[in-house]
């Protein structure tokens, strides 16, 4: 483990607790039902882990991106859905905090560092795809107020969360990556929500269609500045969901990993005697697992430290890095399928249903495709969006 994430040690050894004694055991449940993690979310908060991002001034932990991914990584080894919605969290947090009044550090951050209040992030929308930063639903002013007209979709933790973070065309002009985020109260009157979430992979991350029919939200909800949100893109959005993503697919791919091992050790042969493990070809197939996961993870931890830093140099390491693990994780989990043989082709065995998960990463925006030409682009000195 590298030496700066030593003072991270107590928060990395609640989440493992929360994940080995809570996430494990409702994760076939999560998964089977398409059910959200309430349990594994309600462990976070009692372990005090729900204010990660939250300043210590405010009762949180005041951490950063390593901190974020090393929980996401210990609950994605044993229940993925539960570090897509903590992350997820971690993230409406995150930004929240970046430029918060006094009003919302007092209504919004005190209430999540005391594990009382659940928020989540409210960007994707159906026309826009992986642009998220063009949303095209729209804010009006109307005194005091403002008024929302649109649509969201994939919203995690759905309507378990008790505010969400949602990105408006700001002034009312779409596609020009500015645009503004307000906190949207849950149980507000004119937002509704679509039917349940039943996905491929990550199926209790309760990712639903959010309705905003003239939805009222008070001007003091407003995240910034009118119009200034595409700052945080890449300052905040983007860094901390990439991290909180990459943890959790880490996780997802370790796991996998330690199942394919523990099958190879243990696997004989009833006609000889023979171990799995005692075979050239599977030892050298396994080797190659290892070296790309640990590769992938040193990539995470970098990324993430230069971020803490505050480092220029981050931004790249950033957005390869989560485009790196997708591709690490779907091609681990599916390569332990193979070497852990017919056994883990059963319906919904626990090494499958790491391998539906593990898919999900390329699809999330922004998408593995997307990363690699905005890293391509800082590379060359050309603006990331074009």
């Amino acid at each position: 483990m590298p030496t700066y994430e030593a003072h991270l040690h107590p928060l990395r050894a609640a989440a493992e607790r929360v994940a080995q004694n809570v996430a494990v055991q409702f994760r076939e449940e999560v998964d089977r039902d398409s059910r959200w993690p309430a349990e594994s979310m309600r462990a976070l908060a009692e372990a005090g882990l729900m204010g990660l991002h939250v300043p210590r001034s405010l009762g949180g932990h005041g951490e950063g991106l390593t901190a974020l991914v090393l929980v996401c990584e210990a609950l994605g080894r044993e229940c993925p859905s539960s570090g897509l919605c903590f992350g997820m969290h971690c993230v409406g947090t995150a930004v929240i905090a970046a430029k918060a009044t006094q009003y919302q550090q007092e209504h919004y951050l005190r209430p999540i560092a005391a594990g009382r209040h659940i928020t989540t992030l409210a960007l994707s929308e159906a026309g826009t795809g992986g642009h998220f930063y063009l949303p095209l639903t729209q804010l009006q002013g109307e005194g005091e107020e403002f008024i929302l007209e649109g649509e969201k979709h994939f919203v995690t933790n759905g309507a378990h969360a008790d505010s969400y973070v949602v990105s408006v065309a700001a002034g009312g002009d779409t596609g020009t990556g500015q645009f503004s985020c307000v906190l949207v109260d849950r149980d507000l009157p004119g937002l509704s929500w679509g039917d349940a979430w039943h996905g491929f992979g990550m199926r209790g991350n309760e990712s639903r269609r959010m309705r905003l029919d003239r939805v009222r939200v008070h001007q003091r909800n407003l995240l910034g500045e009118v119009g200034d949100q595409v700052w945080y893109v890449f300052e905040v959005v983007a860094p901390f969901f990439l991290m909180a993503m990459s943890g959790t697919y880490l996780g997802v791919a370790g796991a996998a990993l330690d199942l394919a091992t523990e099958h190879l050790k243990t696997r004989t042969y009833s006609h000889s005697g023979e171990r799995l493990s005692g075979q050239p070809v599977l030892q050298h197939r396994l080797a190659e697992l290892w070296i790309k996961l640990r590769r992938t993870r040193a990539l995470v931890y970098e990324a993430a430290h230069l971020g803490d830093e505050g480092n220029p140099a981050a931004l790249v390491p950033i957005l390869a890095a989560k485009a790196d693990v997708a591709e690490m994780a779907t091609e681990v989990t599916n390569e332990a399928m193979t070497l852990c043989g017919g056994a883990a082709y059963a319906e919904n065995s626990l090494l499958a249903r790491y391998l539906r998960d593990a898919r999900a990463a390329h699809v999330m925006a922004p998408t593995t495709d997307m990363l690699k030409t905005w890293a391509g682009r800082a590379l060359l000195g050309e603006p990331l969006l074009q």
